[in-house]
This record gives C-alpha cells, structure tokens and sequence, in this order.
C-alpha cells in the first residue's frame, strides 16, 4: 500500500515527538517542530533529534536529584 501522504513533526511540552498528517490541523497541546515530508522522511528525522525518550519533566526531576 503506498502512503503519499505529507507529514509534518510535532512536540509537545515534555519534548515528545509525533509524526501528523500534514494536512490535519495541530492537535491541542503539540506544536510543528518545522519538519515535512514523507512517513520515513520525518520518521528518521525523528530518530536522530529524539534520542532520550524521557519526558522533559522526568529528566529534569532526575538532574535535580
């Protein structure tokens, strides 16, 4: 099955990304992170800008400690 839809990256607050139809509005609570293009084009740029899967909140409770 071929997907030529267009996608768009969004993060939310705690850093957590998500690949979203580009031509779907932003859902409450995400922001576009400014990159578009196919799935396994925003999927690997996710790959390479999201490396620690923590939430922001998490991480910065535990450098506090």
């Amino acid at each position: 099955m071929d997907d030529d839809t267009t996608y768009r990256v969004l993060v939310n607050d705690e850093d957590q990304h998500s690949l979203w139809p580009a031509h779907l509005d932003i859902p409450a609570g995400w922001r576009d992170e400014g990159t578009t293009g196919t799935r396994e084009e925003c999927s690997a740029h996710v790959d390479q800008v999201w490396t620690d899967m923590r939430p922001r909140s998490l991480r910065t409770q535990m450098d506090s400690a």
